[in-house]
């Protein structure tokens, strides 16, 4: 037979544990007392039997057997809490309040015993109580019998060991409400983190736990779960976004390269034209294609990832000299004046090679929009805060405060860059790599309106502190 869900959670089955391990605690708790008072009171009752026996040995040894029996009748009638029997050396009864020793063969010098004692309680019926005698003989060879009633301290330690079962009792059962209340309200949580995961299964991305406000380890999980749906939903919306970015953007590239080979095709059947220019074009029409597809692969690998693979320890300083070095010529080539700042003895953590391409793909767009005459200046240096910038300012056309926030997204160009080669993808991978980083990606205006230069573009890649 199958159990209901709340008794097979893991709440209610460690509620049980608990509560196993605590009646066995309060079990234990219990036998101890019960033994200790126990003892308590059968050594209370010895020293009393003890002292008794003790009184009437010295009233024998002033008067004999005689002066004993005299004090045995005496004590006997009087309200004394002690049972008494003076026996002659043959057994038979001198005196006392009882009719014969409980000891049936006593050999030795002393025995202790326990017995019963039967009384008549006011209603008339017959009830057993529980007392304990000492036996000693005599030097002149009777025996001395001295008892106690034990009933009323034993029935004390029966009532406090029934008040502790009660008590014991009373926890169990207040112990299994309170797991079962536990469990479920637990199990009604969980319940909800299960229709959750359910819920995301069947493709709805965009359930979430809810979260109570209990700030408990149930709260910090839903807290948790909620912020992986919130990136797991950004990342496949990004995914959706290039993929169709991808096929419209590359739709005409595509259809230039198909028309081109077309072209080139039919001037070859015709015996026109020059069929290898046509292949070139073609060739380089899908070197765009590639290198759109490889930015975009790129930027999906980081933002996937969350973080840059194979982070170290490198010299930013010598990485941007190193660029520097790599694009002065072509600056130099179209007229720019390139300048460079860098700041020695610097240490930065990260992917060197995804640091480097980003910090290209800045001073190309540098060079790509500054006209003629123009100048790109390359900075590196360590900020007040310890994060490690490099910048890249230009003098060109800038870009409108309207649209900084928009010209980081994919595939995204303005109307002044639409005569420029490119697909859109190079401000897209400097933000992914600092955010892989760490770190962001800041814009801001250049110089300034110069003649016929600027404003400009200053672009910062930020990078944590080393």
């Amino acid at each position: 037979m199958r159990l209901p869900r709340l008794f097979r959670t893991t709440t209610f089955r460690l509620m049980l544990v608990f509560l196993a391990l605590f009646e066995a605690a309060a079990a234990a708790f219990l036998a101890y007392i019960y033994i200790s008072t126990a003892g308590e009171v059968r050594l209370r009752s010895e020293r009393l039997i003890t002292k008794e026996m003790h009184s009437l040995e010295a009233v024998y040894e002033q008067g004999g057997v005689n002066s004993l029996n005299q004090a045995i009748i005496e004590r006997t009638a009087s309200d004394r809490p002690f049972l008494y029997l003076l026996l002659s050396p043959k057994g038979t009864k001198i005196s006392g309040s009882i009719a014969q020793s409980p000891i049936d063969d006593f050999n030795g010098d002393k025995e202790w015993k326990k017995f019963n004692v039967t009384e008549t309680d006011p209603d008339g019926a017959e009830v057993q109580k529980g007392a304990r005698g000492l036996q000693e003989r005599l030097k002149s060879g009777e025996m001395l019998f001295i008892g106690a009633d034990e009933g009323e301290s034993e029935s004390y330690v029966h009532k406090i060991v029934r008040a502790l079962w009660g008590a014991e009792v009373l926890v169990v059962i207040l112990g299994l409400g309170g797991g079962i209340l536990v469990s479920r309200n637990v199990s009604r949580s969980m319940q909800g983190l299960n229709d959750l995961v359910a819920a995301v299964r069947t493709g709805d991305i965009r359930a979430r736990a809810k979260v109570r406000g209990t700030r408990d380890e149930i709260d910090e999980l839903a807290e948790g779960l909620n912020d992986m749906l919130d990136r797991l939903e950004h990342s496949m919306g990004g995914l959706r976004h290039a993929g169709d970015a991808i096929a419209h953007d590359l739709r005409s590239p595509l259809t230039r390269l198909r028309a081109r080979l077309e072209v080139a095709l039919i001037d070859v059947e015709a015996g026109k034209g020059d069929p290898k220019q046509g292949l070139i074009q073609a060739v380089e029409d899908a070197d765009g294609v590639l290198r759109t597809f490889n930015a975009v692969l790129a930027i999906a690998r980081l933002q996937a990832a969350g973080q840059v693979p194979d982070p170290k320890e490198f010299d930013p300083g010598a990485l941007a000299l190193d660029v520097a070095e790599l694009y002065e010529p072509l600056c130099e080539e179209k007229g720019l004046d390139f300048k460079s700042e860098v700041t020695p003895g610097l240490k930065a953590r990260g992917n060197r090679e995804f640091v480097a391409q980003a910090l290209a793909n800045l001073i190309d767009n540098a060079i790509k929009y500054t006209p003629e005459g123009g100048a790109v200046m390359l900075r590196m240096r360590r900020r007040s805060s310890g994060e490690i910038e490099f910048s890249v300012t230009d003098t060109g056309p800038g870009v409108p405060d309207e649209d900084l926030a928009r010209v980081v997204q994919r595939f995204v160009r303005l109307e002044n860059s639409r005569n420029q080669p490119g697909a859109g993808l190079g401000l897209s991978l400097v933000v992914a790599v600092a955010e892989a980083h760490g770190g962001r990606l800041e814009l801001a205006e250049g110089p300034g309106k110069i003649g016929e230069f600027g404003p400009g573009l200053r672009v910062a890649l930020v990078l944590p502190a080393g």
